[in-house]
């Protein structure tokens, strides 16, 4: 794997194919971080609280922040106890693309945090691809919104001082596989 870091990030909007790429790589044997938001939902959702999307905007990011603290801190602690990567739907800087997404501002301390704790030095970004989007009960974005994600999680993980390169609009197999090349695994 190029790079120090064994924490990869694989962003982008809603509905680009992200967990799918994730679930395949557990299958083969990679240590895997599921994504924060749609935990914070089911969660909520399930007790009746307002942490939401469409209820409590500011604090459904500050549950999705303290979920993926908990995850890298998790990751970081299995590296050195057992080598290799874990692969992250989505990292703490999509929290900071989330709020500015919803016109809110990003907390100081969440700003230090973003830049303090880091991922490895390349994420992957699935781009937005209208031919698979669709929407669920937790993923309530038009195709307008979800390709305005994917825009925005780039420009967030680019001005923290990240490089986003695109997964390729290709299988899942396809996918798995050009991740692998890309990172020497």
């Amino acid at each position: 794997m190029t790079g120090p870091n064994p924490s990869i990030v694989l962003t982008g909007g809603p509905g680009g194919g992200k967990t799918s790429v994730i679930e395949a790589l557990a299958e083969a044997g990679f240590r895997t971080a599921p994504e924060s938001g749609r935990a914070v939902i089911r969660r909520e959702v399930a007790r009746g609280g307002s942490a939401l999307p469409w209820g409590d905007r500011a604090a459904f990011a500050e549950a999705m922040a303290a979920l993926d603290e908990a995850a890298h801190e998790a990751a970081r602690v299995a590296a050195q106890a057992a080598g290799g990567v874990t692969f992250f739907d989505r990292g703490l800087p999509d929290v900071l693309g989330y709020l500015a997404l919803c016109g809110l501002p990003v907390p100081d301390g969440l700003q230090r945090t973003a830049r303090h704790l880091r991922y490895h030095g390349e994420v992957f970004l699935a781009p937005f691809w209208p031919d698979i989007y669709t929407g669920d009960a937790e993923r309530r974005q038009d195709a307008r919104e979800a390709a305005e994600t994917a825009r925005v999680m780039r420009l967030t993980y680019e001005g923290l001082g990240y490089a986003v390169t695109d997964l390729p609009l290709a299988p899942v197999a396809a996918r798995v596989r050009f991740l692998r090349e890309r990172l020497g695994l």
